[in-house]
């Protein structure tokens, strides 16, 4: 629970604040930009919300922040905000809020699909959240992008009877018994329309999943970045192999999708032919820092 005592100097007066124990993973920056803004390294409160819309917004915020580091003053019904999630980002794909701080609020999603629901990376632990899911249909398929954003994955794998595909470069003995653990670098089909690709870099093992020929689910590998107006993988993150992810980014040539869905960083909605040359410009910068 967020400190009133701990309130950062730089939030706006009024109801909402953040306080110092703020990560600056992001995530209420995109959820309420209108509400919530960058200070150094954390985040505040840039203007207090005016709007049932904007207050809603901040709510949701709220529910998702991974370290409890957004407070109010005043109390407010929180049920309209937790009930939002998992919320729709397209007709079948829904992000679920609810961000872990061991997986340094990473975003992760929910696809619904008549053959078998599959949630994109691991939430926090949530009774409320997993009641919603199951409205939508539970989960069959738990796929881990890395190591890294893995936060209450046994519970909910046990919570839903899910399978868990994780690549074997990344498995230690720290997960346990993973049901399914995929090798190798070549692409491989969990469904007609569900491919698993090996993308190193970041991690050993990590993969992307593109769903539909349509969304791609990059965890930690490519994002977006409103800064810098652009495709974004970056060598500070590459823990693995900076080399090895640049090879991963260029393998991204060989397949069609016009959402990219992160753990970290923005998403992107580039249609009608509008993604390939920002991929091609992204992966021009990344093998002129290899050059460097």
């Amino acid at each position: 629970m967020a400190s009133l005592r701990l309130r950062l100097p730089a939030n706006a007066a009024g109801d909402f604040y953040v306080d110092s124990t703020c990560i600056d993973c992001d995530l209420c920056r995109q959820i309420a930009p209108h509400t919530f803004a960058a200070v150094g390294e954390q985040s505040a409160v840039q203007a207090q919300p005016v709007t049932m819309h904007d207050t809603q917004a901040a709510l949701r915020a709220l529910v998702t922040c991974p370290t409890a580091s957004i407070g109010t003053a005043t109390r407010h019904d929180m049920r309209a905000a937790i009930a939002a999630f998992p919320e729709p980002v397209t007709d079948s794909v829904f992000f679920c809020g609810f961000a872990a701080e061991s997986s340094f609020g990473a975003s992760t999603y929910l696809v619904v699909r008549p053959e078998g629901n599959v949630l994109v990376d691991s939430p926090r632990w949530s009774s409320l959240l997993a009641r919603r899911i199951e409205a939508l249909g539970g989960v069959a398929t738990l796929f881990l992008t890395h190591q890294d954003d893995v936060a209450d994955h046994e519970r909910w794998a046990k919570h839903f009877d899910a399978t868990r595909v994780l690549h074997r470069d990344d498995w230690s003995r720290s997960f346990g018994s993973i049901e399914r653990l995929v090798e190798g670098h070549d692409p491989i089909g969990l469904a007609q329309d569900l491919l698993v690709i090996p993308t190193p870099g970041h991690t050993r093992g990590h993969c992307v999943l593109l769903y539909a020929n349509r969304v791609l689910f990059t965890g930690d590998h490519l994002w977006w970045s409103d800064r810098q107006q652009g495709l974004v993988a970056s060598p500070s993150v590459a823990w693995w192999s900076w080399p090895e992810q640049v090879r991963s980014l260029e393998r991204l040539r060989d397949f069609d999708f016009d959402w990219i869905l992160p753990g970290h960083g923005r998403r992107l909605h580039a249609p009608d032919g509008r993604m390939r040359p920002l991929l091609e410009a992204c992966i021009a910068r990344a093998q002129a820092v290899g050059r460097t």
